[in-house]
Parts: C-alpha cells; structure tokens; sequence
C-alpha cells in the first residue's frame, strides 16, 4: 500500500535542523522498514506542509501506525496521510464500479 505522509516541522524542530542539519529521510526509510516497508522518495516543500514521503507498507495498520509514530509534538506540528491508488487499481475500482447505484436518500 502506498501511503504519503505530509508533516510540518514545529518551530523548534526547524530551527534546530538549521543549527545541525541532517537527512531526515533515514529516519523515515528506518521506520518503515520496521514495518516492513520501504521509503520510495522524501521530499521538502512550500506551502502548507514543509514535506512529505511516499513509503510503501503492508497494510492499513501498518500506514496508521507510521503516522502516528511520526507525530510526534516535539517535532510534527501537523501531519497529513493519504493512501494513493495507482492507475491500475484506479481503472479496476472504474470497472468495480460500473453499473452500482445506491438509493438516495428521501428528502
């Protein structure tokens, strides 16, 4: 299952990282292995979140679990996790999906 976790450092996580830089990926890429996964890419960006990693796991127990290692206040001011469906899982839930229909709900 590939998962992206999007995180926020706090304040004091940032600026501890600019008086000692380091590659936070291994830590991430350490973490999933543990869970028997592996860290596809790890990214830093602008906006809303500082970054994000695209890891691959398991199952779902598994993504929660990272995500909720991962957030830790000290350091996480705020995490987002998304599982992404590649095009082929996609195109399958599109065929899964042809001809289902559900009743609306009476108004």
């Amino acid at each position: 299952m590939l998962t992206m976790i999007q995180f926020s450092y706090t304040a004091e996580a940032a600026q501890n990282l600019i008086k000692n830089p380091e590659d936070r990926s291994k830590g991430v890429k350490a973490l999933a292995e543990k869970l028997g996964g592996k860290l596809h890419s790890f990214y830093y960006t602008y906006g809303d979140y500082d970054g994000f990693a695209i890891i691959e796991l398991p199952d779902n127990v598994s993504t929660l679990a990272a995500s909720l290692a991962a957030s830790n206040p000290a350091t996480i001011s705020k995490i987002k996790t998304t599982v992404i469906i590649t095009v082929d899982e996609a195109v399958e839930a599109m065929k899964k999906a042809h001809g289902l229909t559900i009743t609306p709900p009476k108004g």
